[in-house]
């Protein structure tokens, strides 16, 4: 495996090096410039984590610095709109996902922004799920307790999450719309505060990507109740699936969260083809693919016009489960 991803790691130069004349031509790009990742969520959550990373080995790359800004609310849109606004220059990048590029154009009818029409894909990080967790001192011990303390709670349990339209709210509206269990959505501008909340007992639980809630599992911060993955993560081998639960409703139950980067539209493609291959050899190295499996998250290699597919094959996959489950605006 790792004789793979060293070989992988090695193709890259390789790749840059056949690139067309236009690319090679961008070699004074960025001039020195700081270039702005723009994280569309508040510190300490997934888009967050990962930008900071890749920021790290992305900005001696391209010989400059590139500087993470947080901009969060309405589930990524407030940031992702003014990162559509950017000038499309190479200098304003944006930590996409789910939530912002797949969900939120079915669930806000005032979106200031089109998810695929404003940008331009770069490169698809990664895909994983989000686990159920609950405080340590939490007296939930399973999905079916849960289940059961939210039908004699009225209205229910209360479950944070990054933000409405986020894959924790979708995956919390799944839960109740498959096992007719009624929940309270208490959405924040981030995982990084929502997280903290659950672990100081002021949320009952909270559906998160396994990048942020593993880091607490594994100190003890907060206990796993179950993943959302078809199969159990290599990472937490303990916990059982949704499906596992053996509840009627939910043994087809599966999310799957994803980060990517995007560049608003109009960037000259020689410049995002220059980012794609930075961001993928980064990604290959053998450092970042610990780091991605340690966190439960599959990296990809996805090339920019595949990036492009997956995400209209999310927005159409997202718009029948919003419609079907009939979930609104709530925060």
């Amino acid at each position: 495996m790792q004789r793979r991803q060293l070989l992988k790691a090695a193709a890259v130069p390789l790749a840059l090096a056949c690139l067309p004349a236009a690319v090679r031509a961008q070699g004074n790009w960025p001039k020195g410039k700081p270039i702005t990742y723009m994280v569309p969520f508040a510190t300490g959550g997934t888009t967050d984590t990962l930008g900071r990373l890749i920021a790290q080995q992305l900005g001696p790359a391209l010989g400059t610095t590139v500087v993470i800004e947080n901009k969060g609310g309405a589930g990524g849109s407030v940031g992702s709109e003014l990162a559509a606004r950017a000038q499309p220059d190479g200098f304003t990048i944006l930590g996409g996902t789910i939530s912002s590029h797949a969900i939120n154009i079915s669930l806000y009818p005032k979106l200031g922004y089109d998810p695929v029409k404003s940008f331009t894909p770069i490169s698809l990080i990664g895909t994983n799920p989000l686990v159920l967790v609950v405080a340590a001192d939490s007296p939930y011990k399973s999905l079916k307790d849960v289940l059961e303390a939210s039908k004699k709670k009225q209205g229910g349990l209360s479950s944070a999450s990054a933000g409405t339209g986020t894959s924790q709210h979708l995956a919390l509206e799944m839960l109740g719309w498959k096992s007719g269990v009624k929940f309270t959505h208490v959405p924040y501008k981030g995982s990084g505060p929502a997280i903290q909340d659950v672990m100081g007992g002021q949320v009952d639980m909270m559906f998160d990507t396994t990048v942020v809630a593993a880091p607490h599992i594994q100190s003890g911060k907060l206990r796993a109740l179950a993943v959302t993955s078809k199969q159990r993560l290599e990472a937490l081998k303990d916990v059982p699936t949704v499906a596992e639960s053996g509840i009627n409703g939910l043994g087809d139950f599966e999310v799957t969260s994803w980060q990517a980067i995007f560049a608003p539209t109009g960037t000259p493609d020689a410049i995002v083809q220059r980012l794609h291959q930075e961001i993928a050899r980064i990604i290959a190295t053998p450092d970042m693919q610990a780091r991605l499996k340690s966190m439960g998250m599959d990296a990809s290699t996805m090339s920019t016009a595949q990036v492009a597919d997956f995400q209209k094959a999310e927005v159409a996959k997202w718009a029948a489960v919003i419609k079907e489950a009939n979930v609104k605006v709530d925060g």
